[in-house]
């Protein structure tokens, strides 16, 4: 590892907490010899004991009768509030929640849903899933689930999901009402394992571009990202528009992989660095990847986190990808799972994530002052941060300089090569209401439903080209949302109008050509939102930096320009 001489990061050491895991028959000590020595050991025990005599008072001689087991997992998530903002504790249910968005896939039904009025929708049977193969089709309402009510006020996502979802191979029966019918019809479905994806996007957005867009790093990321990335270079790619956008993290090794295949040579990714030396760490690239020259953009925003932020710092330092956006999240401490004997798990922060010029991605936190950490996304849009580029401000004292020369800065996530500022004109409370209740999603589900066999006779190429959302569609869809309590604000509505006919054009593409046989990919629905998405439009004027940059030339960015204090 190579680090700037001259300008460099003094770590903060965070002192790591040792885990005090209760169950009602005793208490078990986890990492006594994991974390540390005797000595160390010694203040843990002591208190340890203090616990175990509390706990064992309260269940003993407590006036009224406790749960015990809710007692020990709020004194632990309270334990780890004075600790950093991401240590964090979760029961056994917590735990597989938090998990699932992460594994391949999950044992379903294949359906996607859309709640409306209290009613479920099924907006898409995933093909040849179980739902499919039974003859359930979108546009249907989910009425009963092995006899439980499936309409209501309780209807939320965590309900349905508890009654789909099952173990492989059980069976589900499902009371259908089938779209345009009036009869109820029963189907006996099997549960199956449902894929999950990760890369929502990849297509080639001219001749020349292509535009690959990552939700997050899961288990099948690098290899859905691999297939993706090799298909466009097939379709004669020279540059890429790479989108981590709103894209929370997941595993470390998938976004490490996925710099690898854009960075050539023998380069530093991310370094960590720890209590001591058990958990420090040094990645670099290490095989020949696909896409190692040719144009590079990268899109980040206040959403982009973790290891979404490993893959822009990295590309930003070796002077692989012009970032543009607005300055990521800035989480760069290092958790490690630890799975408890109930099933609960702990994720203990362990380490911190360097970028390879040695910036600290983590933002700066006060321990044990949670609530001010979270209120950093408000002081950023009071501070004007995401919409003027003028308004961010840089710390002399964390200066930086990449491979190629060019400084950056340090102070929590990473900042944009270009800026390009939030677009919220369009965004009214009417609009929000429509999307809260879901009514632009229905209105083109029914939509779509209803002018199937025309619209299936088009190309996609075509309908994006000619279709057009008229006024009488509107008005159905205004009518739509009046049955639902959504009263029509004429100004708002006239703000917002190019927005909503966007995303009602974007939903029934979505709704018709989806899934023929491209691995999860939702190519139409962003191929033509992408005329109203204001920052990709931009980033797509600078493509001439990200070639300069990858042809080894060094390029003006906001570092060079913006006032510094």
């Amino acid at each position: 590892m190579k680090e700037n001489q001259d300008i460099k990061n003094s770590p903060i050491i965070v002192k790591l907490p040792i885990l005090i895991s209760l169950t009602l028959a005793g208490g078990i000590l986890v990492g006594a010899t994991f974390f540390g020595g005797h000595n160390k050991m010694a203040g843990v025990t002591k208190g340890f004991n203090k616990y175990r005599e509390v706990l064992s008072l309260v269940e003993t001689s407590y006036v009224d009768s406790v749960n015990t087991d809710t007692l020990v997992d709020y004194s632990i998530k309270k334990m780890l509030e004075k600790l950093d903002p991401h240590t964090s504790y979760f029961s056994a249910d917590e735990a597989a929640l938090a998990k699932a968005p992460l594994e391949a896939g999950f044992d379903g039904i294949g359906i996607e849903f859309n709640v409306f009025n209290d009613t479920v929708y099924i907006v898409s049977a995933l093909p040849n899933g179980p739902s499919s193969s039974a003859g359930i089709k979108s546009g249907d309402k989910i009425i009963k689930v092995n006899g439980a009510s499936l309409t209501g006020p309780k209807v939320t996502n965590a309900f349905i999901y508890s009654k789909l979802r099952g173990q492989r191979g059980s069976e589900v029966k499902l009371d259908i009402l089938p779209y345009g019918e009036k009869t109820l019809k029963t189907f006996n479905v099997t549960r199956d394992r449902i894929p999950s994806y990760s890369v929502s996007a990849g297509y080639m957005i001219d001749n020349q571009t292509g535009y690959i867009k990552i939700d997050r790093f899961s288990e099948t990321t690098y290899d859905e990202f691999k297939n993706t990335l090799s298909d466009l270079k097939n379709a004669n790619m020279k540059r890429l528009v790479l989108d981590l956008r709103g894209n929370p993290g997941g595993y470390k090794d998938r976004a490490e992989k996925i710099v690898d295949e854009l960075l050539g040579g023998e380069k530093l990714i991310v370094y960590t660095d720890g209590k001591g030396t058990q958990y420090d760490s040094q990645t670099f690239t290490k095989r020949d990847g696909i896409f190692e020259k040719g144009a590079l953009t990268l899109i980040v925003d206040e959403g982009s986190a973790s290891a979404a932020e490993i893959v822009a710092g990295a590309l930003q330092d070796n002077d692989r990808a012009l970032i543009v956006g607005r300055r990521s999240f800035g989480k760069g401490l290092v958790q490690m799972p630890v799975n408890l004997s109930d099933g609960s798990e702990l994720r203990l922060t362990i380490s911190r994530y360097y970028t390879p010029s040695g910036r600290s991605i983590q933002k700066p936190y006060t321990l044990g002052k949670e609530d001010e950490y979270e209120k950093d996304y408000d002081q950023r849009s009071k501070s004007g941060e995401f919409y003027s580029a003028d308004s961010i401000k840089f710390n002399e004292k964390l200066k930086y300089r990449t491979v190629g020369g060019r400084t950056v800065y340090g102070g929590g996530g990473i900042t944009p090569d270009v800026f390009i500022p939030r677009d919220t004109t369009m965004f009214t409370k009417y609009l929000y209401e429509l999307l809260g209740k879901n009514i632009i999603r229905e209105y083109a589900l029914d939509y779509a439903n209803d002018n199937r066999k025309a619209l299936e006779k088009m190309t996609f190429k075509d309908f994006n080209k000619l279709f057009v959302i008229t006024d009488a569609m509107l008005s159905d869809m205004q009518k739509l949302a009046r049955r639902s309590d959504v009263k029509l604000r004429e100004n708002d509505f006239n703000r917002s109008k190019p927005y909503i006919k966007t995303q009602i054009k974007a939903y029934i593409a979505r709704n018709i050509w989806q899934n023929k046989g491209k691995n999860g990919l939702n190519n139409e629905y962003f191929q033509v939102m992408a005329q109203m998405d204001e920052t990709l439009q931009k980033s797509l004027t600078y493509i001439d930096k990200a070639e300069k940059m990858a042809r080894g030339e060094l390029v003006e960015t906001i570092s060079h320009n913006s006032r510094k204090q």
